[in-house]
């Protein structure tokens, strides 16, 4: 047996604590006066993020076949909390979406493990069925994903649903389907879009403000134009840690989706450079991985995690400059927010767990 990937390792512990560090940064005026204690979001993320080394450390130890033993009851349990949280007095409304167990002031968001579940189901079934005929083949995924995006658009969580959606396509792609079947489902998923948007007022604001977000600078374009004013003056080198105008009750919580542009204002080019260069290592070490094990399973299950939070934080970081509307995705292992940052970190630890099994 190896030893694990230290550069895929190291590169998810900086990158970690430079988001708990930007996380203090961006919020603590807001926290300050919310909650008269600038530590608060510090000290919830830094339970969260000790919490989440833990799981990667235990995880990591973990064999990873056993996930491919007990794929159906790890889905049926995601799907199972999906229910749950969409019943009123089990699931709470925050910012508009019931997508919460509420757990005190903390908040735990299943959609976040649905991800992995599904990626760990889809990955069993595509190392145990050649992909012959896609009617018959694939029809059980395509079932599960519809489902699992339905339940998720109940919610609503559109972010989620599209990278849930779009990482099960990229395993279904890499499977060997037929191209033609990508072009039906892309025609689908764009007419679905469409009626996602016809029925609901917001995220038609939402379009509005991304194509002209000045049309409306103090409604539905108001965070993004703060967003592109943080980005801005960065410059090379940016203002400095902790100088950021912004975050002075400019750009609605920064600390959250949004944290990326207190980054590149506070440190520049610079900054933007380092977090590129982390995320890119991270990226590279998971398809290495993925392409190094001879095991069907790991293989898909490697490449799924990896194309995962690669797709979150291009979605993310799109948003962030206004090249796609609001979504609400968060960016991986910097964002504020428990359930994001421990599932991403519970993810490391079963690319480690699999980087174990090969020469990287």
């Amino acid at each position: 047996m190896k030893k694990i990937d230290k550069v895929l390792l190291y590169s998810v512990i900086i990158l970690s604590l430079f988001g708990l560090l930007m996380i203090y940064s961006s919020s603590s005026i807001w926290a300050e006066y919310k909650f008269n204690d600038p530590y608060k979001y510090l000290k919830s993320q830094g339970i969260f993020l000790f919490l989440g080394y833990i799981i990667m450390f235990f995880i990591s130890k973990i064999d990873f076949k056993i996930y491919k033993k007990y794929s159906n009851i790890i889905l049926m349990i995601c799907l199972g909390l999906l229910i749950l949280v969409l019943i009123p007095g089990i699931g709470t409304i925050r910012n508009g979406s019931r997508s919460w167990f509420g757990i005190g002031p903390l908040g735990i968001q299943p959609s976040e493990a649905a991800k992995i579940g599904l990626i760990i189901f889809t990955s069993k079934y595509l190392s145990n069925n050649k992909i012959k005929d896609i009617k018959h083949s694939i029809l059980p995924i395509l079932i599960i994903l519809f489902l699992t995006f339905a339940l998720i658009m109940l919610q609503p969580d559109l972010g989620t649903g599209v990278i849930i959606v779009m990482s099960v396509i990229s395993l279904l792609f890499i499977s060997g389907v037929n191209m033609s079947f990508f072009i039906k489902m892309g025609i689908l998923g764009l007419i679905g879009i469409i009626v996602l948007i016809i029925i609901a007022p917001y995220r038609i604001a939402r379009i509005t403000s991304f194509i002209n977000p000045w049309s409306d600078p103090l409604g539905s374009g108001f965070q993004i134009i703060q967003s592109l004013y943080a980005i801005g003056p960065g410059g090379l080198l940016g203002m400095g840690i902790g100088n950021s105008i912004q975050k002075h009750f400019y750009l609605p919580e920064p600390q959250t989706d949004f944290i990326f542009s207190i980054i590149s204002e506070e440190l520049g080019f610079a900054g933007i450079l380092i977090v590129s260069l982390l995320f890119i290592t991270i990226i590279y070490r998971g398809i290495k991985i993925s392409l190094s094990i001879e095991d069907k399973f790991a293989k898909y299950l490697s490449f799924g995690i990896t194309f995962s939070i690669t797709f979150q934080s291009i979605l993310n970081l799109m948003v962030v400059i206004g090249l796609i509307p609001v979504t609400g995705v968060t960016l991986p292992f910097l964002s504020y927010g428990g359930s994001s940052l421990i599932i991403s970190l519970l993810e490391i630890g079963i690319l480690l767990n699999i980087s174990k099994k090969e020469d990287l």
